[in-house]
């Protein structure tokens, strides 16, 4: 008798962890149906910008005959499915220029906006021109200044 009581002890000082026995629960919390698709899970940092990816790419004018609008074909690289060469692929956009500053054949960064039109989410901005190399002065025909030594051709042609 005295082995069942101690274990009668024993189970009723035991507490379980779940909030769910005997309605300690508010109701309101199941109220609606939910699933757990629709949880948001806790952001860990809050701090930390959020990644959106591809929100500027650069392009090439293509079409400036619209009133406010250019149209814009963006060249990326990606590999091709069955041989893994990378392979050039075209999309042209359509983008909010507000002074219709762009010509066909101008480079420009389009960025990321709210939808403007049906079709146009991204607004034009202008690209400085890339720096030329330039070209070495060490060709044919021409004195290397360093050392100031004509060459034998150029002797023969001044005699």
């Amino acid at each position: 008798m005295s082995l069942t009581m101690s274990l009668t002890s024993s189970l009723n000082s035991l507490t379980l962890s779940t909030p769910f026995l005997h309605g300690t629960t508010p109701l309101s919390r199941f109220s609606k149906p939910t699933s757990s698709l629709s949880l948001q899970p806790p952001k860990p940092f809050s701090f930390l910008p959020s990644i959106r990816a591809m929100r500027s790419m650069q392009g090439r004018v293509v079409c400036a005959t619209n009133d406010k609008t250019v149209s814009v074909e963006v060249t990326r690289l990606a590999p091709h499915p069955k041989y893994k060469r990378r392979v050039r692929k075209k999309k042209k956009f359509q983008a909010h220029d507000p002074e219709n500053q762009f010509k066909v054949g101008d480079f420009v960064q389009l960025e990321k906006s709210k939808p403007i039109s049906k079709t146009k989410a991204f607004i034009a901005i202008p690209v400085p021109p890339r720096k030329k190399k330039e070209n070495k002065e060490n060709g044919e025909g021409t004195v290397p200044r360093e050392l100031g030594i004509p060459l034998e051709s150029q002797q023969e042609q001044k005699a």
